[in-house]
């Protein structure tokens, strides 16, 4: 992989970079070395950082990484040793144990260019009447809406969500939810699903763990992961993976947009006609 010429600087505490990016800018410039395309660290490291940044460890040291595997980029002077075309993330690598690794880029926001799928809101009205408009609220709507099953053709029945399971040689990971699916052969598929609320952001290294998750749980099934995402509080775009040369690519992007019956008009059904029959 081309590597562009640059090093980290010594300014962590340069005024762009807030605490958790000073501590893990400082992770990464303390074991890094240029040509490197991983970069291990423990779990314990953030201490350390922390202690030589003179800066309070966080009381939850294991945000600091949730932090910048689901939630924010990681700093620029981290990705600035990245090549064209790639960029850093952040691997679970056994318990308490992590490394950065250098991918090409990945870009799992929704494509605001897609076409949108009305569907009729079979949410019940008291549950949209309290629910929030984070993950749980997602995994709601797919789950009453049966989003699962219309992104994957498959009939598909909600096993568990909040799964958690310890992975050799990855350590301890949890998928939102886990649906088993049947196709019109008899098939059967494993189903793992991540939700994001529109503050957070789908993350390749959660595709990868879903994957493994299947392979040790469910050897047996076929292996379908689906990324879910709210658009805004009505629209939810579903990616759905598949492993290709060994790596993770995505297979299709959907985009569904709950509406009351009224709003579903009959030039909306003439034109998902069309799309079936041309």
């Amino acid at each position: 992989m081309a590597r562009m010429e640059q090093t980290m600087t010594d300014s962590p505490n340069a005024p762009s970079l807030n605490r958790y990016e000073a501590i893990i800018a400082k992770i990464f410039r303390d074991g890094y070395t240029r040509g490197d395309e991983s970069v291990p660290f423990r779990r314990e490291d953030i201490l350390v950082a922390s202690d030589a940044l003179g800066i309070d460890p966080p009381k939850n040291l294991g945000d600091v990484v949730y932090t910048f595997r689901y939630r924010s980029p990681l700093p620029e002077t981290i990705q600035s040793t990245a090549g064209d075309g790639e960029m850093w993330i952040i691997r679970p690598a056994g318990t308490g144990m992590y490394q950065f690794d250098l991918v090409p880029v990945f870009d799992l926001r929704p494509n605001q260019n897609l076409a949108v799928t009305k569907i009729p809101n079979s949410t019940p009205g008291v549950v949209e009447m309290y629910s929030l408009e984070d993950e749980q609220s997602l995994l709601v709507r797919l789950r009453y809406n049966r989003l699962i099953d219309l992104a994957t053709g498959l009939a598909c029945y909600s096993l568990q969500n909040h799964f958690r399971t310890s992975i050799p040689g990855i350590g301890q990971i949890e998928t939102d939810e886990i649906y088993v699916g049947i196709d019109r052969e008899g098939a059967h598929y494993v189903i793992p699903v991540q939700a994001k609320s529109s503050g957070d952001f789908l993350n390749i290294v959660q595709i990868e763990q879903d994957y493994a998750l299947c392979d040790f749980r469910f050897p047996n099934l076929i292996a379908k992961p689906i990324g879910a995402q709210f658009v805004d509080d009505r629209t939810v775009a579903l990616f759905e993976f598949e492993r290709s040369e060994g790596t993770v690519r995505v297979a299709s992007e959907r985009h569904y947009r709950l509406v009351d019956k009224e709003d579903l008009t009959e030039e909306d059904l003439l034109n998902y006609r069309q799309r079936l029959f041309g």
